[in-house]
């Protein structure tokens, strides 16, 4: 179980902190009464939820770059944090085929640095490496990965967190095999939520659509993916990472994703988006002719489920909900944090493995 007690005064570093899912992870944190840090660059996206929600409030904030050693050295010197959560890269297929080798960069040596400093701390006693369910090699199976299949992404994004991946098994087995730091890594599938502003994902480029009126462009209906609110993974996260800090016999690799009734057709994805928002929106079929993205993945979670009697909270039709209310709020001018706390209460209080 979580339970969330357990991170009242805990020193944490999340890596990835102006992200998306580090906003989420950080507003828990910080609510569970953790010492949090953040490491990052600056917010990726302008709108951005770091800085609508004014997630820095209450924590740390170090603007800094994982591909500079030094600097991310000197935050963990001043920090000296007990759990690494590490989530910072570069994480959009698309951008990864402009500029491959900044995403190379970011995903593999970004990690060699953060293993590094973990490796020379004194402190850390878990690490938590998030990845990605494309790290495997896909062979457009109808049935889900399991965390012992090959590991082989094909576009420069998805190989690079395979490579971050490797990076992480050989730094654990060549380093920390003692198991004096616990150390982990969380393969999570596509996650939505209120506050993504990303480009080229599905349901940001919905919610930009509903906010300006117009139809939703979907460049591939068929393809399918496994969806889940970001609060799924998230508190994913700090169930392994607390887990292995209590008894390292939890350290290794997990999936993190839906069931299979939320694995989806993206076409499916907005119907479902264009039923919770209303207001006539509809979508249309538009093929760009992008580069290769594969047209079918899911994930195999029984690992996660059965080591921690584990099972995702809400449904793909929850989370479309919580996503729209989010998104209103944010349209009409509302209490973002407050929208953000109210979630994440009624994400707990509906989890069977949250312990309040």
């Amino acid at each position: 179980m979580l339970k969330l007690d357990f991170y009242k005064g805990k020193k944490v570093l999340v890596t990835g902190h102006t992200g998306f899912k580090g906003s989420w992870l950080c507003k828990i944190l910080v609510n569970l009464g953790a010492d949090v840090t953040g490491y990052s660059l600056t917010p990726p996206t302008e709108p951005s939820l770091f800085e609508a929600a004014d997630i820095a409030r209450g924590m740390k904030s170090v603007i800094g770059d994982v591909r500079d050693l030094a600097s991310l050295k000197k935050c963990f010197d001043e920090t000296q944090p007990e759990i690494v959560l590490h989530l910072a890269a570069q994480p959009i297929v698309r951008d990864s085929y402009k500029d491959p080798h900044y995403t190379y960069e970011t995903n593999v040596m970004g990690t060699v640095n953060i293993l590094e400093c973990v490796r020379l701390s004194s402190s850390v006693k878990s690490f938590l490496n998030v990845t990605t369910d494309k790290v495997y090699k896909n062979n457009e199976w109808e049935w889900g990965y399991r965390e012992n299949e090959p590991l082989d992404g094909f576009d420069p994004y998805s190989n690079s967190k395979s490579c971050s991946e490797l990076v992480t098994h050989s730094y654990k087995d060549s380093f920390f095999a003692d198991g004096r730091v616990a150390i982990s890594t969380a393969r999570a599938g596509n996650v939505i939520g209120g506050g993504d502003f990303a480009n080229d994902r599905i349901v940001p480029d919905s919610v930009r659509a509903a906010f300006e009126g117009r139809d939703i462009i979907v460049r591939n209906p068929h393809s399918t993916r496994p969806y889940q609110h970001v609060l799924e993974p998230v508190c994913a996260y700090l169930m392994i990472a607390q887990a292995q800090y209590e008894d390292g016999k939890y350290a290794g690799y997990y999936n993190v994703g839906p069931d299979d009734c939320d694995c989806f057709k993206t076409g499916a994805l907005v119907d479902l988006f264009c039923k919770k928002w209303g207001d006539g929106m509809k979508w249309i079929n538009r093929y760009d002719g992008g580069p290769h993205e594969a047209n079918f993945l899911k994930l195999d979670c029984s690992k996660l489920k059965t080591t921690f009697d584990w099972k995702p909270v809400w449904n793909l039709d929850r989370a479309i909900e919580m996503t729209v209310e989010w998104s209103r709020c944010y349209k009409d001018g509302g209490d973002l944090r407050a929208c953000m706390d109210s979630q994440i209460r009624r994400f707990f209080d509906e989890s069977a493995w949250i312990e309040a």
